[in-house]
């Protein structure tokens, strides 16, 4: 097996664990109230940047811009899971 589908399968693994921790977090707690959708976009979102910092290592030769490109990719992912979770510019989508 190649490293980069090692690298693929990390990402697919890391997502599912990721989400693990809300899904678990609901049975103790009832300050965690994620329904469907709730998990969907997340996994969407976390899939979304984990494939396309993948995208960026396997097509930019670059460290340099490697770093700055992943760096603004997840950026962009803690943003706009804050306006989902918080709304900290207000959206009509925001959480509160």
């Amino acid at each position: 097996m190649e490293f980069k589908n090692i690298r693929l399968i990390g990402i697919v693994v890391g997502v599912a664990i990721l989400l693990l921790i809300p899904l678990v977090a609901m049975r103790f707690t009832d300050e965690v109230d994620w329904d469907i959708f709730d998990f969907a976009v997340m996994g969407t979102l976390l899939l979304g940047a984990g494939l396309a910092c993948e995208f960026v290592l396997r097509m930019v030769q670059s460290t340099g811009q490697r770093i700055v490109m992943c760096l603004s990719i997840l950026a962009a992912l803690i943003v706009i899971w804050a306006e989902l979770a918080v709304g900290i510019f207000g959206s009509p989508f925001a959480g509160s």
